[in-house]
């Protein structure tokens, strides 16, 4: 190898392999051609953006963070493979601020459990922050079981209709956002018949056009525990809301 001298550096005649440039940004040894020194902070990860390798400037850097957000993607969009208790059904409904739906369908005779979450976005285990960024896609939603020996998906669907309005999009009284959209989502092909008739019928009632998604279902996020049964258990203002079958005393949405 011939070396060539200057006053100040010694450079090589051959330049090193691209894999060793990167590899020696950082000590203070020669290398095949000049940079501009880096600011040691610079060099420090962020919360918000990680530095890129002259690997990646060049063009040869991973996808990790495309390759993750695809993978996010695909689990969230996948179909909700939980299951439902022997003998029973799933359903799932967006209509809102998800505590005051939870509550009404409580008390549809036939409802044995529910469950508030967060689904139909490209996130895979979101918070309820993330969701109200409006930057996730995911709907609040009630995921209601119920069994159809005692109340029918029917009855579920009449009280999806008559508890918020379905032809706002994205808004619930002040309630605003995508997060609150007005959907229906089902999990066999006679749920989809079902609600897709039931649409049509309630759509004659109202001078305004139905915005109410149908779709099948997709992975549910079970919401944070304190919004579980929210209002049952008190709400904001610590007052206990009636889930017997059949009550029909007044909602309030915030307790």
């Amino acid at each position: 190898m011939f070396i060539l001298k200057t006053p100040t550096t010694t450079l090589s005649a051959v330049s090193l392999p691209l894999l060793t440039v990167s590899s020696h940004l950082h000590r203070s040894k020669p290398i095949s051609f000049p940079i501009t020194p880096t600011k040691p902070s610079t060099l420090r990860r962020s919360s918000t953006a990680k530095p890129m390798s002259w690997l990646g400037k060049l063009g040869f850097g991973t996808r990790a963070t495309a390759d993750a957000s695809t993978d996010q993607s695909s689990i969230a969009q996948g179909p909700d493979d939980d299951l439902p208790a022997p003998g029973q059904q799933f359903a799932q409904f967006g209509a809102g601020c998800f505590w005051g739906v939870e509550l009404a369908f409580q008390r549809v005779p036939g409802v044995t459990k529910t469950e508030v979450g967060y689904t139909q976005g490209f996130t895979n285990n979101p918070s309820y922050n993330d969701i109200c960024s409006g930057t996730t896609n995911h709907s609040e939603v009630v995921r209601v079981q119920y069994d159809p020996k005692l109340g029918s998906f029917e009855s579920l669907l009449d009280c999806f209709w008559e508890r918020h309005d379905p032809t706002t999009l994205n808004r619930q009284g002040n309630d605003v956002g995508t997060q609150y959209r007005s959907g229906i989502y089902f999990y066999t092909p006679e749920q989809e018949k079902a609600a897709l008739e039931s649409m049509q019928k309630h759509q004659q009632k109202l001078n305004r056009n139905i915005v109410t998604e149908i779709l099948p279902a997709k992975k549910f996020y079970r919401a944070e525990e304190y919004h579980q049964q929210y209002l049952a258990k008190g709400g904001r203002f610590g007052f206990r809301q009636s889930t017997e079958k059949g009550c029909n005393d007044p909602i309030r949405c915030y307790g």
